[in-house]
């Protein structure tokens, strides 16, 4: 099939690179010339494992071409995916990049002489796809909503794993105007095996929200009986959570072998979720549902949980120091998760300025992310070009993405770098690594001496 993709940015890129491997005729169109040209000459814009080899096969093979020319990229296409940012806090989604692509769509239905399926693949709100996107193409094409087909076709990608997830989906989410709209959509994923669930528009937006809420709150959930570990002497949230894990309604047994689903990485304790969709999508949903008069109190509470976490972890750093002043932290880890060079709304940035507000200089140090990404974050002054570098005569050195490279790392060495050999290990990652003679390390999620010290520190 001929494909439009309107937007290379996380989503619209992967999408584009992974059907045109399937062998589809993907046209992607972005407004900037440079974003063109990087992706043009083999580059994702940003940092996804396995999208570069993608991109240049398929453009070698003629799978996928880049344009900023909307109206060549969707000459014969029978499908238009939008897959353009939405961008906001929560309380107001930005939606005017949505409504320019799909009023420019509808200009260019104007003389199609092919059905054309226009599709929202941002996430949206209930009644954004039928409400405005449908309501634009119909104004600008002179065309009605039946002659085009319309569809919500919502993503289930996660960063640092967005090409398997695309390729081996667990399902495919079409919402259909109608049944031939839902039908050309189906066409589309022909070729992946799993099922394809036909629903309605506001159904298709809500499961995107949903499917985001329910990842949200076991994070919470869990960070939230660390807390709770942490005021009980004795008490352990890693061993906590083992023995709910074992509930058999969480990890089954088959053929005598217990079956661990992925989705129980999101019952561990660590700093909060962050990133480009968990808090802006449950953000999103609470204000929906202030508008609908529906109380969402749980909701509410999951966002709560999740912004008093870096406060506690950076207590756990003051107690463990006795106070901040004058002290320096190495924060290891800047993204929102390990393996990204995703900032936004990370909560390690969170901890640093929690660190920051209680008098302690920070160092940062993360793998994947450049000087050039700090500088536009803002994090440039606090910024070091390797973890040797970060942990110079730190006084702490505070944990806070899950990156393998921690594990691995000679810690012997690391720690005679430092004014104090203290670890405070917000992720856990170095739970079952063996560590130097003399090292004082906190985990978090256990109870004991320290947090006793930490609530004369806590915000």
């Amino acid at each position: 099939m001929i494909v439009t993709i309107v937007g290379t940015g996380y989503v619209g890129l992967v999408t584009g690179a992974c059907l045109a491997s399937r062998g589809h005729d993907v046209r992607c169109v972005d407004v900037s010339e440079d974003r063109i040209g990087l992706i043009r000459s083999g580059k994702a814009p940003f940092y996804e494992p396995g999208l570069e080899d993608i991109l240049q096969r398929c453009q070698a093979s003629g799978n996928l071409s880049v344009t900023t020319d909307l109206a060549t990229a969707m000459r014969g296409s029978q499908i238009s995916l939008i897959a353009v940012g939405t961008p906001g806090d929560g309380e107001h989604q930005d939606l005017s990049y949505l409504k320019t692509a799909a009023g420019q769509i509808g200009m260019n239905l104007k003389n199609a002489s092919n059905y054309h399926v226009v599709t929202v693949k941002s996430t949206v709100v209930p009644g954004t796809t039928r409400n405005i996107v449908n309501a634009l193409v119909e104004e600008k094409s002179g065309v009605k909503a039946g002659e085009f087909g319309l569809c919500m076709n919502p993503e289930f990608l996660r960063e640092g794993s967005a090409v398997e997830d695309f390729m081996n989906p667990d399902r495919v989410v079409i919402g259909e105007l109608d049944a031939k709209s839902g039908a050309v959509m189906e066409a589309l994923y022909d070729s992946f095996d799993c099922e394809k669930l036909h629903v309605s528009l506001e159904e298709a937006e809500l499961t995107k929200y949903a499917s985001n809420a329910l990842l949200a709150t076991l994070i919470s959930f869990a960070n939230e009986l660390a807390a709770l570990c942490e005021a009980t002497p004795g008490a352990d949230v890693e061993t906590v959570m083992d023995g709910l894990h074992l509930d058999h309604r969480l990890s089954p047994m088959a053929d005598g072998k217990r079956i661990r689903p992925a989705i129980l990485t999101y019952l561990r304790a660590g700093i909060g979720f962050g990133g480009s969709c968990l808090p802006k999508d449950v953000n999103a949903l609470r204000t929906y549902a202030r508008r609908n008069q529906v109380p969402a109190p749980l909701l509410d509470a999951v966002m709560a949980t999740n912004a008093r976490r870096p406060e506690q972890v950076a207590a756990m750093a003051e107690a463990a120091l006795g106070g901040l002043a004058g002290k320096t932290v190495a924060l290891l880890g800047l993204a929102f998760k390990a393996g990204t060079d995703d900032l936004r709304s990370s909560p390690a940035i969170a901890v640093l300025q929690s660190l920051i507000k209680r008098g302690a200089k920070v160092r940062t140090y993360d793998a994947f992310i450049t000087r050039a990404a700090a500088a536009a974050a803002g994090l440039e002054s606090f910024f070091a070009e390797s973890m040797e570098a970060a942990l110079e005569q730190a006084d702490a050195a505070l944990l806070t993405t899950v990156d393998s490279a921690f594990r691995q790392a000679d810690w012997k060495r690391l720690l005679s770098r430092m004014r104090t050999p203290v670890l405070i290990d917000g992720r856990n990652v170095l739970r079952n690594v063996r560590l130097p003679e003399g090292a004082r390390y906190y985990p978090i999620g256990q109870g004991g001496p320290l947090h006793e010290m930490e609530r004369q520190w806590a915000v």
